[in-house]
């Protein structure tokens, strides 16, 4: 057996042994070709070409000829008629070519000698011809060249794009776009990532369903799924951005490319049971060194906290204040953390688990982050920024050496403290963490420096006392700390 215009049958081969061969030639429906093979996941030199059309009148040539060459070459012998079946004749196509349509498509008009011309070269016959048009019959292989569009494009394929002229007057308008419109924070955030040594890329939106089982973040139920795939590594729509990401990251690690910093707009798409939905993304991969070699700079590695930074550096140009940190719930990241801003989750970064790694063959460490995108294009119209004077009084910097639990963290330090001084305590930062033999067990030592500062005044040595100390008492009854 054989699937006609896709595949062949292996009983009806030729082979060394064969001495009778039944010559067939024939025009296939391209629909019907195309269909076929994707049903069965044939794609065949056989489906390629009949499915994009070929000259249905070429048929009875095409056997004579490969009669001929068998008779000229393998010394066969013609026992038989031309036996013809063509029960519905495919006619040429008859179209009507209007001279001003064809000027208003074009935007300037060609000399209708130069499109008779033209169209006599493509072997586009002229039936007859009015003050208004072209009555013209197309021939049948054309099967792209059925409508009055088609035609015109074909002319000014032949005519020449550059020899199309343009005006010397623009014409524009002025939109009256909001600065949060998406494109121009796209443009913000990109230029900012670009300065910060970022790449922008831009990943196929088609995937396959092999990296649903990489996570259980993404269901098979959930898949946008195409119904004419190109092939299995294309047939559904990304759920996430990171594995688009990892296969970039991939390509160009085995390139010999260590050191990256990548960043991507994009979209997912989900197939959820309430209905269809499409989210933005704005997507982070960094991996390899921060910076790279120089004789008068120290390489450093791309670590948590650098990425931490780069996440703060992204949230404060767009303004947002006050947000919260939280740990990520995701089997994406063997350690990671979550922003939120009003109760809004803006964005979730962390590092990649080495499993996940294993399968692009990755063997370096990968950071990823998550934007939100569309929560963010909801909540950043309601920062507002504030400018005010530059202080005029002295700012003042206290610092503890605090002794803590190993499972207090320094986030637990800065809500105490901002809580205990809302006014005057303008800013709090770790600059030192040590763990050794010297402390007792299950403990660390924070180095935490205090700014303080009055916009109305200076602040007196009674005042700074009097807030460190409110400090210190806080820290010592709520995390048990002690100063080392």
């Amino acid at each position: 057996l054989c699937i006609a215009g896709v595949f062949g049958g292996i009983n009806s081969g030729v082979t060394e042994t064969t001495t009778s061969i039944f010559l067939e030639s024939a025009y296939f429906n391209p629909i019907s070709i195309r269909k076929t093979s994707k049903r069965h996941g044939l794609n065949t030199d056989a489906s390629f070409r009949f499915e994009r059309g070929i000259d249905p009148n070429i048929t009875e040539y095409a056997l004579k000829r490969a009669a001929l060459l068998i008779q000229e070459i393998a010394g066969g012998e013609i026992t038989s008629d031309i036996y013809d079946l063509y029960p519905t004749k495919i006619e040429d196509s008859q179209v009507v070519l209007n001279f001003e349509n064809t000027a208003n498509l074009i935007g300037q008009e060609i000399p209708r000698e130069t499109i008779k011309q033209i169209l006599t070269s493509l072997e586009i016959t002229i039936n007859n011809v009015t003050e208004t048009g072209l009555g013209l019959t197309i021939p049948a292989y054309r099967n792209d060249v059925t409508r009055e569009a088609d035609v015109i494009e074909e002319i000014l394929r032949v005519y020449g794009y550059n020899n199309i002229g343009t005006t010397e007057k623009l014409n524009a308008s002025i939109s009256n776009a909001s600065k949060f419109d998406d494109h121009k924070l796209q443009n913000v955030i990109g230029n900012q990532l670009v300065a910060q040594g970022f790449y922008e890329i831009l990943a196929n939106s088609l995937t396959t369903r092999d990296y649903n089982s990489l996570t259980q973040g993404q269901k098979d139920e959930f898949n946008v799924t195409m119904l004419n795939p190109l092939s299995q590594d294309l047939s559904i729509m990304r759920q996430s951005l990171l594995f688009s990401g990892l296969e970039a990251v991939s390509y160009n690690i085995n390139r010999k490319r260590l050191n990256l910093k990548l960043f991507e707009f994009g979209k997912t798409y989900h197939n959820y049971p309430s209905g269809r939905e499409e989210h933005k993304h704005l997507t982070l991969l960094v991996s390899g060194n921060r910076n790279s070699e120089a004789w008068n700079t120290e390489t450093k590695n791309s670590d948590f906290f650098y990425v931490k930074g780069v996440v703060s550096s992204v949230l404060q140009k767009l303004g947002y204040k006050n947000t919260s940190y939280s740990d990520v719930k995701s089997d994406l990241f063997s350690e990671g953390l979550s922003v939120q801003w009003a109760k809004k989750s803006l964005v979730e970064f962390g590092v990649i688990k080495k499993s996940i790694l294993k399968h692009f063959d990755i063997d370096q460490e990968v950071l990823f982050v998550d934007f939100n995108w569309d929560n963010i294009l909801d909540s950043v119209k309601h920062q507002k920024t504030k400018f005010s004077d530059l202080p005029k009084y002295p700012s003042v910097r206290r610092d503890f050496a605090l002794l803590l639990d190993e499972s207090v963290s320094f986030r637990d330090i800065k809500t105490i403290a901002k809580k205990s001084e809302k006014h005057l305590l303008k800013e709090v930062t770790l600059f030192d963490v040590y763990q050794g033999k010297s402390l007792p067990k299950g403990k660390k030592s924070y180095a935490v420096s205090f700014m303080l500062q009055d916009e109305s005044k200076t602040l007196t040595d009674k005042q700074i006392d009097k807030i460190m100390g409110k400090l210190q008492t806080n820290f010592e009854k709520q995390l048990g700390a002690e100063l080392r």
